[in-house]
């Protein structure tokens, strides 16, 4: 059943697009489902108005807001903010292609390399991210505002894209 429900949305409309103000309310549903310190309204309508370096996606499935992702691009880098997706939709490797997405956009804009800080007690997103070509370079010390976790420091390379090859022999 669950192969079943996997290619269904696989084949269903699975739209990756640019997230739009009027996504942040299921975008904080996301954050509230997600994480212990979530995001605000606030917070994410700063990044979509005044963050000049932050690019925000949204995984719509049949128009449902499903997942969301978002990073900064600083020169030739990428360092994540978030990723999540909703909890009705994990366990379908949505997360993985929510990443994906965000690392070939990454790539797309000219970045070489991309960053992230992931919990140390979340083996979960740790194995994805080791998938995905992430490997950890180092800690940092009490992270997390909540309960002073430290966070896995984790850098990917980024493929070549005939693109970037081309903006750079411009």
């Amino acid at each position: 059943m669950e192969q079943q429900h996997q290619a269904y949305i696989a084949e269903t409309s699975l739209v990756f697009r640019s997230m739009r103000l009027e996504d942040i309310p299921f975008i904080c549903e996301i954050e509230q489902e997600a994480f212990t310190t979530p995001w605000t309204e606030g917070a994410f309508h700063n990044e979509l108005t005044n963050n000049q370096f932050a690019s925000y996606m949204v995984m719509d499935i049949e128009g449902e807001v499903a997942g969301y992702g978002g990073m900064w691009l600083i020169m030739e880098e990428a360092h994540v903010t978030n990723v999540a997706v909703r909890d009705s939709y994990r366990g379908r490797k949505l997360g993985e292609r929510l990443l994906s997405e965000l690392m070939r956009t990454a790539t797309f804009l000219g970045a070489f390399r991309m960053t992230l800080e992931v919990r140390a007690s979340n083996y979960v997103a740790q194995n994805l991210y080791e998938k995905l070509g992430f490997r950890s370079v180092g800690v940092r010390k009490g992270y997390y505002t909540d309960n002073r976790e430290d966070a896995i420091i984790m850098w990917a390379d980024l493929p070549k894209s005939k693109s970037r090859k081309d903006s750079l022999e411009d």
